[in-house]
């Protein structure tokens, strides 16, 4: 029996959240949930959407599944994403883009995984101002990257896929890009058998829309990949079909990329298929393959009955009618 730390969230987050619950429930997953409180339900009682006990409770699990939690713009607290990848040390953000089939989309043969370098870039929130000027620190380290480069070659290597695709803005930023491509290019020569290509992250995004089919794994840094993997979701019908990993050397958290959705929230028609794909991706790094696996095909059969998806995906159906098809298929 694993023991998982399970973060509701908030906005739609505790909606999807109980399904993948009562979904684990039927595949009979031996899995324990911890549940911890994050976001904007716990600011007044501790004075953070963070509180220590949800760090404390992930350290001690070493792996976690997590709704989404509302991060304000513009003002008010850091991001509880940005500062679980520091804390923990989550270097890595891994997105699989995975068409599902029989869903009615424009493109139907996506699948490509985003390598997201998750603990620096602009992310470091380093701002400040001079006079009437608003500037922002971004930092690229050697040491971030090269374990980043090092990350992609090997999950291309230990997962049966072919190339691995540089994303930059060297031509500009030629000290902080460069030294990022320097070291992908130093583990590309270090895995040969493995396809390596570079692109300015200008062209890749206009390269995804028209041949999505040509990209296998691409690794960016930090803030090239959130809005390379959010385009992405595009391709096979929107966020709410992205799963996420947020992986560090001995902990790991899983989370849709899509975010808290209040306007949505309470009303029934969440979709939760982005943090059920995020599941699955917690299933296979528990070595649950075989759950993982059937959940998986159970999804695949269920988008096939647009009367029971969420409005997002084209239907008329709800959060409940979805959980029940998927189960149906479990069943």
């Amino acid at each position: 029996m694993y023991t998982v730390t399970l973060i509701p969230g908030d906005g739609i987050g505790p909606e999807i959240t109980s399904v993948v619950v009562e979904i684990f429930e039927h595949l009979k997953a031996p899995i324990s949930w911890e549940v911890v409180d994050a976001g904007e339900t716990v600011i007044d009682k501790y004075g953070t959407p963070l509180p220590d006990y949800v760090i404390d409770s992930i350290k001690r699990n070493k792996v976690a599944l997590k709704g989404p939690i509302t991060t304000p713009i513009g003002k008010g607290f850091r991001s509880v994403n940005v500062t679980l990848r520091e804390k923990l040390n989550l270097y890595a953000n891994l997105r699989p883009i995975k068409s599902l089939a029989g869903l009615n989309t424009k493109y139907n043969n996506v699948d490509l995984v985003v390598v997201r370098e998750n603990t620096e870039g602009l992310y470091k929130g380093i701002e400040y101002k001079i006079d009437n000027a608003a500037c922002a620190v971004r930092v690229i380290t050697k040491n971030a990257s090269e374990k980043i480069a090092q990350f992609a070659f090997k999950y291309v290597k230990e997962n049966n896929r072919k190339k691995v695709t540089a994303v930059h803005k060297a031509n500009i930023l030629k000290i902080t890009d460069g030294l990022f491509l320097d070291c992908t290019k130093k583990a590309a020569n270090e895995y040969p058998e493995i396809e390596y290509e570079e692109k300015i992250v200008d062209n890749m995004s206009m390269q995804l829309v028209l041949n999505p089919e040509k990209y296998d794994v691409i690794v960016a840094p930090n803030l090239y990949g959130d809005i390379l993997s959010d385009l992405a979701a595009g391709l096979i019908g929107g966020l709410g079909l992205a799963p996420g990993a947020n992986i560090g050397e001995d902990v790991a958290i899983f989370e849709a990329v899509h975010g808290s959705a209040p306007d949505i929230a309470n009303k029934g028609i969440a979709n939760p298929i982005a943090l059920l794909r995020s599941s699955i991706m917690l299933l296979d790094y528990l070595k649950l393959n075989e759950l993982a696996k059937k959940l998986e095909d159970a999804i695949s059969e269920t988008v096939k009955y647009i009367d029971c998806l969420t409005p997002d995906l084209g239907g008329k159906g709800n959060t409940e009618s979805m959980k029940n098809k998927i189960i149906s298929f479990l069943d």
